[in-house]
């Protein structure tokens, strides 16, 4: 993967700590266990011009961010999967944001950006974007590529972008 980064020099690459034969993220790294091994990643694709992004838990604390920020990278990416599976329900939603901005503010105090992603809609983006109106980028996936089979892919696009609009 490191390599075909460094041949491609991307703008941004995000870390994630997946199992190559899982189906999808479900965790953000550990920084404390694997801070010394992002940090030599980082360096590398930093070395390259690349922006680096560390998939990061909605919950993690002072020490978890701290460690992301001494791995030089740039920024986190909240996974976003708890508040867009409970979404439907509003207290545990809110729960779910607070958390999530806690965490984002920590990570600004820091001096890293803030991404997001996982499960996030149309419809529960208004909200995220309330609550971390700083978000630097959203990584949306499934949703966009369903949304864009009623809307089309540009009408899909706008949608989501208006959604991150909300003042």
């Amino acid at each position: 993967f490191l390599a075909l980064c460094i041949a491609n020099e991307p703008e941004q690459v995000t870390l994630v700590p997946d199992d190559p034969s899982q189906p999808t993220s479900d965790h953000g790294w550990d920084f404390l266990a694997h801070g010394a091994m992002l940090a030599q990643v980082v360096a590398r694709l930093k070395d390259r011009g690349i922006r680096v992004s560390l998939f990061c838990d909605p919950d993690a604390g002072p020490d978890m961010i701290a460690r992301a920020r001494e791995t030089g990278a740039d920024r986190i990416e909240l996974y976003t999967g708890p508040y867009g599976s409970c979404f439907e329900d509003g207290v545990e939603a809110g729960r779910q944001l607070n958390m999530l901005a806690s965490t984002a503010g920590l990570a600004r105090s820091a001096g890293l950006s803030v991404n997001a992603g996982h499960d996030l809609t149309v419809d529960n983006l208004p909200a995220l974007a309330k609550a971390i109106p700083d978000l630097k980028e959203v990584s949306i996936g499934h949703n966009l590529t369903a949304d864009a089979l009623i809307h089309g892919m540009a009408g899909s696009v706008r949608r989501f972008i208006s959604a991150l609009e909300v003042q």
